[in-house]
């Protein structure tokens, strides 16, 4: 099961500006939470926080109740890129992570070939990412972050550069597979329809850090979804009044 990730009174800044100022947000163990607003507002910003990356001005990062402020890798973080190596195939690409940790090639290889058919990547080892769709691009990224071994994953807009059939299916896909391994998970998105059909909790940051204006959480909206029929429950009139709440709260 994965470990609850927290943010407490993040103050953020890029270049002396402050960018995001005094955020809060829990995503408890094992739930999935969506980080939507404004192109400019600051959500790569949380992201490079919460995974580590850099040092906030002010506030903690806490997985599993442990400080990791400033600590990378403790947090997975899979880019809006899938950042495949060309040159290598799919199974040596998504083994990097086992690599990284001393692991020799040929266990790493053996490791993550395991894992293939789990992701809906089986026949898929030998192949080069040219060879591959973006959907089954994505999931070899999601498969080599999973690898990582962390019990908490961010995602930066995950499906951006899919198509919009593939995006709902690889979405609803993206669910299921984050419940069966029970990771805790956190998504930034500017898609409000996908954040109502993926998450549990939604945040939403507002501001305009360029002008001089810091982002902060203006509004958490709960979705009360059933796990088993989301994509229906995407739909529904419920669902309709979530979105008005989260794009009255961008207003």
């Amino acid at each position: 099961m994965g470990e609850a990730l927290e943010a407490r009174g993040l103050t953020l800044s890029w270049e002396d500006q402050v960018v995001v100022e005094g955020l809060s947000l829990t995503v408890p163990a094992g739930g999935l939470a969506c980080l939507v607003g404004r192109s400019g507002c600051g959500k790569t910003t949380v992201f490079h926080a919460l995974a580590g990356l850099t040092e906030p001005d002010a506030g903690q990062v806490l997985l599993g109740g442990r400080d990791v402020t400033g600590r990378p890798g403790q947090v997975a973080y899979m880019l809006q890129k899938d950042l495949l190596l060309d040159q290598r195939t799919i199974v040596d690409n998504v083994a990097l992570p086992l690599l990284v940790r001393g692991m020799k090639k040929a266990e790493a290889r053996e490791k993550a070939a395991a894992e293939f058919a789990r992701f809906g990547l089986a026949g898929c080892e030998g192949l080069y990412p040219c060879q591959l769709s973006g959907g089954m691009r994505q999931r070899a990224a999601l498969l080599r972050t999973h690898l990582m071994d962390c019990q908490a994953v961010l995602m930066d807009e995950p499906f951006s550069a899919l198509d919009a059939l593939t995006r709902n299916d690889l979405r609803d896909w993206l669910r299921g597979m984050i419940d069966e391994l029970g990771l805790t998970c956190m998504v930034v998105t500017h898609d409000v329809d996908e954040a109502v059909a993926l998450a549990d909790d939604i945040y939403v940051l507002a501001g305009d850090p360029a002008a001089g204006r810091p982002s902060r959480l203006v509004g958490e909206v709960p979705v009360p979804a059933p796990r088993a029929d989301r994509a229906e429950f995407a739909l529904s009139d419920e669902a309709l009044a979530i979105k008005r709440r989260v794009l009255k709260s961008l207003a």
